[in-house]
């Protein structure tokens, strides 16, 4: 890990809007550091940077560092050696950037130190007795879960993930607690570099083809990060996590496990999720959540574990994950087009888009539903190639599929893929099948398609969402009650 000034030397974030780029920007401009930062686009995340006091640019070139606020930097609380005329800020990138964006060209060449968005995690998980939630699904809507219940149990801790929470109004948020709780993510490899007091493992399950090319490349770096956690807390339903993840707490859905923390007679109806939970063999009591789906138990498990090891009593925990409402893109209500309900999810993976919809068809009475809706847009051509047959086996439980061309996310197609090499095999177990490559008229095929009585899902992690806003605003009935 590099060592990175936390004492009041500034900090310049290319690109950053981004959703994790965007949170530690956030907490550095809350401990009153000296923030700037470029992004191609203004958004409400830039605008709420702008509201704690960081200098936003709207687009990524060396003249950026010309026009950077140096009187912000003159702050009562900036140490004596930093108060000369070197206001050399430390550059925080993500992977995206890379070596032809101008702006990190420029900061190469006036020699400024330059560090990865995990270095700085990394530095602030290091300050902090931290909580990191780790695993390739449910790092959000955990990290989230456990984020709330400290904060509705009165322990005020800081908070650094990967998507926005109404209860906090971001997706960051600076506390005064010792804790903090943050994501951590594995996507890129630099989970190593963290060193949590509490590391907690959802599942272990290959979703970045692009960075890893087996499965045992990707347990080597958990196993890292685990070994780097001081306490570690592990959902064993995962075979991989259960058979090389050495952990001190353990969760399970599984009645017949030896975990720690189980849940049982688990029911999910139309408003939510009850579970009744064992603490090392010994009945705690129920718990109710808003979020549907046996993955959002798990999720509440983990946060029960932690909550106890930390000396919560189970009756506070449960009332307060009761009231979490989840996450941004997280079965996100968005609105209604012509009676029917629309919902956003960030789901991407198989195993993610398996779980979000059988989570949909409980709520189907809910959103007084007869038919279920899946709008997929692939995200990457490496993730479609690589699990092309998990993709096409996860959209069993919805009742007609649309499928969009791929998101590349900057990947370049060398696999020679398609949305519509995914539609063919999706239509080996699926009837219900269409391909609509473009996004520019989807809106109107929706708008033609869509029946009153559907619940729609708009599942990826690329743009699909962005069609949403366009579909509430022909709503007929959204109209009749502006009028």
């Amino acid at each position: 890990m590099k060592e990175i000034d936390l004492q009041g030397k500034p900090f310049h974030f290319i690109g950053i809007g981004g959703i994790g780029m965007s949170a530690l920007a956030y907490i550095l401009a809350k401990r009153d550091l000296p923030v700037s930062g470029s992004d191609i686009r203004a958004s409400h995340i830039t605008e709420r940077l702008e509201g704690v006091g960081a200098q936003i640019f709207t687009s990524q070139t060396s003249e950026n560092f010309e026009q950077l606020n140096k009187t912000q930097y003159l702050k009562e609380n900036l140490p004596d050696h930093h108060l000369s005329s070197n206001y050399d800020p430390q550059i925080v990138c993500s992977t995206a950037i890379n070596n032809h964006n101008c702006e990190y060209k420029s900061a190469i060449e006036k020699g400024y130190p330059i560090y990865h968005r995990s270095d700085l995690l990394a530095a602030l998980i290091k300050d902090y007795q931290s909580i990191a939630v780790a695993g390739t699904h449910g790092k959000t809507t955990t990290s989230s879960l456990i984020a709330y219940m400290l904060l509705e149990c009165g322990l005020d801790p800081t908070v650094i993930i990967g998507g926005e929470v109404s209860a906090w109004e971001g997706n960051a948020r600076l506390g005064k607690s010792p804790y903090l709780v943050a994501e951590a993510d594995e996507s890129d490899g630099s989970l190593i570099k963290h060193h949590p007091h509490f590391g907690i493992i959802t599942n272990i399950e290959l979703d970045h083809p692009d960075h890893y090319q087996s499965l045992d490349q990707l347990v080597n770096i958990f196993q890292e990060f685990s070994a780097q956690s001081n306490i570690v807390i592990a959902c064993i339903d995962c075979p991989v996590v259960k058979q090389n993840i050495k952990a001190d707490l353990t969760y399970s859905l599984n009645g017949d496990s030896s975990a720690n923390y189980i849940a049982k007679n688990i029911v999910h109806n139309p408003y939510g999720s009850e579970a009744q939970i064992w603490e090392n063999g010994r009945l705690l009591g129920n718990i109710t959540l808003l979020l549907s789906g046996d993955h959002n138990i798990s999720n509440a498990l983990a946060s029960i574990a932690l909550g106890r090891k930390l000396g919560l009593q189970f009756n506070i925990i449960a009332q307060a994950l009761s009231s979490f409402e989840g996450a941004k893109r997280r079965f996100e209500y968005k609105g209604t087009y012509n009676g029917g309900t629309l919902i956003d999810d960030y789901a991407h993976h198989p195993s993610e888009i398996r779980c979000t919809l059988q989570a949909a068809r409980s709520r189907l009475p809910q959103y007084q539903a007869q038919r279920l809706v899946a709008i997929f847009q692939p995200h990457r051509y490496s993730r479609t190639a690589t699990f092309l047959e998990e993709f096409a086996q996860c959209f069993t439980e919805a009742d007609v599929v649309i499928i969009t061309d791929i998101y590349s996310a900057g990947e370049t197609n060398s696999q020679g893929i398609t949305g519509e090499t995914l539609v063919e095999k999706i239509k080996k177990y699926h009837h219900g099948v269409y391909y609509h490559p473009q996004l520019s008229t989807m809106t109107e095929f929706l708008a033609d398609f869509l029946q009153s009585d559907d619940l729609t899902l708009f599942l990826g992690a690329g743009n699909l969402n962005q069609i949403i806003p366009k579909l509430v605003q022909l709503d007929t009935s959204n109209l009749a009650q502006v009028a």
